[in-house]
């Protein structure tokens, strides 16, 4: 690790911390997650050089698990002196009926948090645009990525930080594979098309599983992603079926993978626009 991320060791025994973590469990089997998931996210910061002392992040925070448990443990990782970066936790309230507003606020004023609530109804837009009966999510997704961009240049931020998972990147991996004939997944870090906000993806090395035993013992005040009335597509939770299936026929098959997609042999895939097939053949007759 480097030495903005080696600032601090994680306690062996040690629930408090942050005010976030205030009513944590006290048990071992809770700080062992806990630390798995530190050191995860430590892995995935150092490696993929996501940290520059002294700027400020913007976390995206859906109301959902994993976007509590990114928030949770960005700020251990603060508090513990590790993380020098700050940090702006900011939810877009997206017009969905029945959206529980007092939720948020609630949580990360009690917790003296820093924060910021948006209000920006895209989801008029998206039922105007879609058919009844529709998947709203892509549509959705992108409408939000995009205010959250225009939030992160108000804001000051040079960074937005999503909640996107080991089991995301994969899933999203096997789609491309499958329906789009490419290989691709969910990059840990990225540059947008403006070439001014980065987006970070901090937990890509923690699984979804270790994410929600994480929130289950916290006790996030978690809304529900089905508000609108739509769920995810049909190919990804397809991906997520075969990929639960696998990891239960052979454990710890998930975390190969995501280690398979930082070691790519490009001579060994049928590229050419990365690897040179036809100049073998110049290089053989050079010897």
């Amino acid at each position: 690790m480097s030495d903005v991320m080696d600032a601090a060791p994680v306690a062996d025994d040690e629930a408090g911390g942050h005010p976030i973590y205030a009513h944590a469990p006290r048990s071992g089997e809770f700080n062992k997650l806990r630390k798995r998931l530190i050191r995860n996210m430590r892995e995935a910061l150092d490696k993929f050089a996501m940290v520059r002392p002294g700027e400020k992040w913007l976390v995206a925070l859906s109301g959902g698990k994993d976007s509590y448990g990114l928030l949770a443990l960005l700020l251990d990782l603060k508090w513990r002196g590790m993380l020098p970066v700050e940090l702006l936790a900011c939810n877009l309230d997206q017009g969905q009926p029945n959206f529980p507003k007092h939720i948020l606020p609630e949580f990360l004023t009690g917790l003296g948090i820093d924060h910021r609530i948006e209000y920006k109804d895209t989801y008029s837009i998206v039922t105007d645009k879609l058919p009844a009966g529709a998947t709203y999510c892509s549509l959705c997704s992108r409408l939000r990525r995009g205010n959250l961009y225009r939030i992160a240049r108000e804001e000051g931020c040079t960074a937005l930080v999503l909640g996107h998972h080991r089991d995301d990147s994969l899933e999203t991996f096997f789609m491309n594979m499958f329906h789009g004939g490419r290989l691709a997944a969910m990059p840990p870090r990225l540059l947008n098309d403006e070439g001014d906000i980065e987006v970070l993806r901090p937990l890509i090395y923690c699984a979804e599983d270790d994410l929600q035993r994480f929130s289950d013992a916290m006790a996030f005040p978690i809304i529900p992603c089905d508000l609108c009335g739509s769920q995810d597509g049909l190919e990804r939770n397809a991906m997520k079926a075969m990929l639960s299936d696998i990891e239960k026929r052979m454990p710890g098959r998930k975390d190969v993978m995501i280690r398979a997609l930082g070691n790519i042999n490009a001579s060994h895939m049928l590229d050419t626009k990365l690897f040179d097939f036809a100049g073998l053949f110049d290089k053989r007759t050079a010897l």
